[in-house]
């Protein structure tokens, strides 16, 4: 199963039922890929979640993510810095690296960097190239 580690602003639009990229969220749901999260972005996932819809249905989101099957909890015991245009988007940088995730969806510039960065070696992808070459393709 493709370990894969998704960045905030991604996991609002795929949770949405009318977003073009629910599918990332049913196959979550499915248990077609291994979605890794550590504390902090469970801690983020809840303070955003809140914030742009409401503190129960954030609740509710992350407590269905806590009792997945296809949910591995990850510990960095490391702490990269590899982003400093925005130093908080570094935990799922961390976490994908801890977790030697196939994937790191995001659509954040900030992330861009480690594109030109030799050490980790991540393969970051937008939603589009998420849902293009392993939802559609049935390659999760």
């Amino acid at each position: 199963m493709n370990p894969v580690v998704i960045d905030t602003n991604c996991l609002l639009q795929i949770i949405a039922r009318q977003s073009p990229y629910r599918p990332i969220w049913d196959a979550f749901i499915a248990g077609q890929y291994e979605l890794c999260v550590s504390n902090e972005i469970l801690e983020e996932y809840q303070e955003i979640l809140a914030q742009q819809i409401t503190p129960s249905i954030a609740e509710n989101i992350v407590l269905l993510i806590l009792n997945k099957e296809n949910v591995r909890f990850v510990d960095p015991h490391f702490r990269m810095m590899i982003i400093t245009a925005d130093p908080d988007d570094n935990k799922f940088v961390d976490c994908a690296f801890a977790a030697g995730a196939d994937y790191l969806v995001t659509e954040d510039n900030h992330f861009n960097v480690l594109h030109s960065t030799p050490f980790p070696q991540l393969n970051l992808v937008t939603l589009d190239e998420f849902m293009r070459t392993r939802i559609i393709n049935g390659n999760l």
